[in-house]
């Protein structure tokens, strides 16, 4: 995968706007890259049925997995959701694409979302961030907090928090040799908006017209 050029000094950004799946079959394996993504729930792929989105989920997950190099690490921020009475828990959903892909977790952290002790309606709050890579392995004396007080801010309702994509940026920069961000499933660009904040080239996938185009313009700054 070639990653576009830029001036000197300036960080790349690139947004595809296609369906996900083919383009990461297509690319994989993305060299010199790391994955930092969430993918959509069942509300974003309404011809599905629960049982036919958890199997895309899955599968989803275990391409983004099998497309990242050995020498980097996907990253995947996700919230659980209850159906029909029923809490989903994304996160085993992760585990199974990583058996089948052969990667290892690396980390689990929880990110708030509200305060510790506030009641919450519809979702929990909270949200999963995940860690997997099949070559690196993180080392105890390299540990950070295991859990994360804040989301940070959003851009759209979807996005993941400003906060927690600078978190999976500075790891990727301090933990692989990875200068380029992927975000697959990109939406309106905060993964990699914030990649390029940090310095790092980006690549995005959205199928969506409008968010991808917004996704190749959005800027922010990156919070501490």
């Amino acid at each position: 995968m070639e990653v576009p050029d830029a001036p000197p000094g300036e960080p790349t950004r690139r947004v595809h706007c296609e369906d996900a799946l083919p383009w990461l079959r297509r690319h994989t394996p993305l060299v010199g890259c790391s994955v930092i993504t969430g993918l959509p729930d069942v509300s974003g792929l309404p011809q599905r049925t629960l049982a036919e989105w958890s199997a895309w989920f899955v599968e989803a997950a275990r391409c983004s997995l099998a497309a990242t190099p050995d020498d980097g690490v996907t990253i995947f921020c996700q919230t659980d959701i209850k159906v029909d009475g029923t809490w989903i828990d994304k996160s085993l959903l992760c585990h199974r694409a990583a058996e089948a892909a052969g990667s290892a977790l690396l980390w689990h952290k929880i990110v708030c979302r509200e305060p510790p002790g506030e009641a919450t309606f519809g979702r929990p709050g909270y949200s999963h961030l995940l860690c997997y890579s099949r070559g690196i392995r993180d080392r105890i004396e390299r540990s950070a907090a295991d859990v994360l007080p804040r989301t940070g801010a959003m851009t759209w309702s979807r996005a993941m928090g400003v906060a927690v994509c600078d978190f999976a940026c500075r790891y990727v920069q301090s933990h692989t040799r990875s200068r380029t961000i992927v975000d697959p499933f990109c939406g309106r660009g905060t993964v990699l908006a914030v990649a390029n904040q940090r310095g790092l080239d980006a690549v995005g996938v959205e199928i969506g017209k409008r968010r991808a185009r917004l996704a190749r313009s959005l800027r922010l700054p990156v919070e501490a």
